[in-house]
Order: C-alpha cells, then structure tokens, then sequence
C-alpha cells in the first residue's frame, strides 16, 4: 500500500533510537500516522515542526498497519508561528482539537483547505485571531454542532443579533433576549455580518469564549471527552489578556 500527499504537521513524538512518529493532517486522507526514520534527529528537526506543511509518501504492506513516511517540505511556519505567544498558542491550540476531534483516515477536504489558510495567517496576518475564530466555528460545523447566526431564535429578525443561545447555538436578537440577556453569550459582530472593519482583539476574545463554551459542551462530550486540550485553554488566557487591554 503507498500514497502520495500533502498535509500539516499536527505532532511529533520520539520513538526507538532516532526514529519519529508524525500525526499529519493530510488533503485526501485526513489524520494519519506514520513513522519516519531518522525523524528524530537534529538534521530532521527544522522540518518536522508542527504546523509545518510538507509533502509526504506513505507506505505500508497492509492498510491498517501504521506505515511509515518518506517527508519533504513545502513550506515551515516556525518563525510566524513563534513570533509570540500568542501565535504559538493558537497553532498550538488547533493542532491540538484537530488530534482530539477529527477521526483517524477521513478526508476532510474543505476543513483541510481552512486550516491551511488558518496556519497561513498565524503571526502573518495581523487579524489572525477573527481567523481562529471562524475556524472553530467551521471545526464544530466539520463535526455536525454548526451554530446558526441567521435570525432570531425568539423572534425571528435578522438584523440586531447581538447573543447567542448557550442552549440552541441560535442567534437571538437584542429585544428577543432583552428579558433573559444575562443567560445569553455575546455574539460578535464580526461572526454573522460582513463587516470591513478588522475584528477588534475584545471581539475575538469574546468569540473564542463562545465558541468554547459549545466544543465544551456539544462536541467533547460526544467524542467521550472531558475538558479542551491545554492548548486550547493558553489560547483563551493568552486572548482575554489581549482582548483586555
């Protein structure tokens, strides 16, 4: 059995003498694992970052095995990924929900395409945190828990939504939620309306809060899962501490 593919680095972990253990995200075979020799050596250790884009060739004598990779690298993100702390955290934090939640060998085309822009903008693109955001957003859609930012849930309008429902991941309107607003997570403009204004570092960090309020509440707990990764959490104090300011 062998393929050809490109994908993203998700983790690396050592294994025997020398060799290394790669969780890729890849384009048409989606979360896979092989094991590259000599993976674990200083020469291989520039290319075997996580977040990394690489080329990869995988081999195995039967399908299940777990194979192992020849890599080649198409582009490293280290230096924006590294820039600060805060654009480690969320490469950190997406490589992290991608290992969790996404099922081993399926293709996951469109959410790939996502994350590669995601990657692209971390410590590239000075709006990089609205980017995170939305790809929660697409993560929870990706895994059948879409939010819906339409209308209205209590009274169906479509023009000030200002909460979303922590119960029906619906929008709700500020007279729809005016009575039970202080139950109620704040919607950020910048997540249903096609605003040209760059999304404010508050807003962000009061999107990732909703977003996380649903992976804790809807996804982990179908995949049998307690708690985000602790990516996932320096990610939020690193974007409360930004948004605060």
């Amino acid at each position: 059995m062998e393929w050809r593919d490109e994908g993203i680095l998700v983790s690396v972990r050592p294994h025997g003498e020398g060799s290394a253990i790669l969780e890729m995200f890849t384009a048409e075979h989606g979360r896979h694992f092989g094991l590259v020799r000599g993976g674990g050596s200083r020469r291989m250790a520039p290319v075997l970052q996580p977040g990394a884009q690489l080329s990869v060739e995988w081999r195995a004598r039967l399908e299940e095995h777990l194979g192992s990779y020849t890599v080649d690298p198409i582009r490293s993100r280290a230096a924006q990924i590294m820039s600060d702390r805060a654009s480690l955290a969320a490469a950190s934090a997406a490589a992290a929900l991608i290992s969790l939640c996404l099922p081993e060998r399926e293709a996951h085309r469109r959410f790939y395409a996502r994350t590669l822009h995601l990657m692209d903008a971390i410590g590239a693109d000075p709006h990089w945190r609205g980017t995170y955001v939305r790809w929660e957003l697409a993560l929870l859609a990706e895994m059948g828990f879409g939010l819906d930012f339409t209308e209205c849930a209590a009274t169906g309008v479509q023009q000030d939504l200002i909460y979303v429902s922590p119960k029906s991941g619906r929008a709700v309107s500020r007279r729809g939620g005016e009575d039970y607003a202080d139950r109620l997570l704040p919607l950020p403009r910048f997540l249903h309306h096609d605003d040209p204004q760059p999304v404010s570092e508050a807003d962000a960090a009061a999107g990732l809060r909703m977003t996380g309020h649903f992976l804790r509440h809807w996804l982990l707990p179908a995949l049998g899962r307690d708690g985000l990764p602790p990516a996932r959490e320096r990610l939020d104090r690193a974007m409360r501490a930004t948004g605060a300011e």
